[in-house]
């Protein structure tokens, strides 16, 4: 009786895990319970990751770039092509400049993931408007909506991002 006991939780539990991977658009072989759930952690972690590139962005802090992308990471995006983590952090402080503020949203993160690589695809609205000193709230002057496509690596440290790719759809206003 003891033994239905501690079988039934982990049954539970591995077909909660099933129907979570199910829903995430994660498809598993049945032989392999334990990968729903390595797959939903790194799908996690991926999004967490690109979630991350968002805030260091809006914060203008670059510095975060050592732990988001891989030293030899590309970008290719409305402000230009980069190659190199140190480039792209150069590029990114161009284009973020203190002079304006700019909000980004990422939204329907989609992740086609293999055992240590990963694509993802993005919807991203970047929201700009100029900076102001004397603490009132700025108005927008430039609204871009763009796909974000992503390519991620694992390493022994964690996921990172080798490519960055941005692609405009439509822009609202006049870029400054």
């Amino acid at each position: 009786m003891k033994i239905r006991r501690r079988l039934v939780p982990l049954t539970l539990f591995s077909t909660t895990a099933a129907g979570a991977a199910v829903a995430a658009g994660v498809h598993l072989a049945a032989d392999r319970p334990g990968r729903a759930l390595c797959e939903l952690t790194d799908r996690a972690e991926l999004t967490a990751l690109v979630d991350r590139l968002a805030r260091a962005l809006d914060d203008g802090d670059f510095d975060q770039f050592r732990t988001i992308y891989t030293s030899d990471a590309t970008a290719r995006t409305p402000g230009g092509e980069a190659a190199g983590r140190d480039a792209l952090m150069a590029q990114a402080a161009r284009n973020h400049s203190p002079d304006r503020v700019i909000q980004h949203f990422v939204s329907n993160t989609a992740i086609e993931l293999a055992t240590d690589t990963a694509e993802i695809r993005a919807n991203l609205l970047a929201v700009f408007a100029p900076a102001t000193t004397d603490g009132t709230l700025p108005n927008p002057g430039f609204t871009l909506g763009e796909i974000y496509r992503f390519s991620a690596r694992r390493l022994p440290e964690g996921w990172r991002l080798t490519r960055v790719h941005s692609t405009p759809v439509w822009s609202v206003g006049t870029r400054f």
